[in-house]
């Protein structure tokens, strides 16, 4: 008999399949409470990890339009529904999953796309977007970092050729000239790249 308890049950996890852009499905045979505990923290705010009846979760997934749990509802279960970054969370399910040899892995969907075990072990072993992010800024990062050091250089070799002691208005020129000097080698490799594309 169907209960407004399941109704609503079924309805949440409906909609976390819905408003998630990953989801893995899991067996926790034999895991403790406190080790449950550990791996939510593991997974973060992103990430919710929620046990869950089969029957309830058959019906969720197929109002959700999820197939990839298709046969694959058994067992004690719970789903881990990722909001955030999937690789980070992918690669915390598996990270615990190899230390806790009671978490199982048995399938995923990600972007509406259907993972098996090994797909999900595979989208972790990818970047994270965090990471992604860290190596595109520190690329963008690196000329102005060049330009910083050959300021600084070119500062202290001033110091050194006109004394403390040399007039500021002298100096306005020379810290000018420097930046010049900094700018023009900064440019020098995107002007070569630029050559190099016109001629290809």
């Amino acid at each position: 008999m169907t209960t407004p308890s399941k109704i609503s049950a079924v309805a949440e996890i409906t909609n976390d399949f819905k408003e998630s852009n990953a989801a893995v499905l899991t067996e926790y045979r034999g895991l403790t409470v406190a080790q449950l505990k550990e791996l939510r923290v593991a997974l973060g705010q992103d990430t919710k990890f929620s046990v869950v009846k089969n029957t309830l979760s058959a019906i969720a997934a197929k109002e959700a339009g999820v197939e990839a749990f298709n046969d694959q509802l058994a067992g004690p279960t719970a789903i881990a529904f990722i909001k955030g970054d999937a690789v980070a969370a992918a690669k915390s399910l598996t990270d615990f999953a190899k230390a806790n040899k009671q978490l199982v892995i048995k399938t995923g969907v990600f972007e509406g796309k259907a993972l098996d075990a090994a797909g999900v072990a595979a989208l972790a072993a990818l970047e994270s977007r965090e990471l992604q992010l860290a190596r595109v800024a520190g690329v963008l990062k690196a000329p102005a970092s060049a330009a910083a050091r050959i300021i600084d250089a070119l500062r202290l070799k001033l110091e050194e050729e006109g004394g403390a002691s040399a007039p500021a208005a002298e100096e306005a020129p020379a810290e000018e000239a420097a930046v010049e000097a900094a700018a023009e080698e900064v440019a020098a490799p995107a002007e070569a790249a630029e050559a190099a594309t016109e001629e290809n």
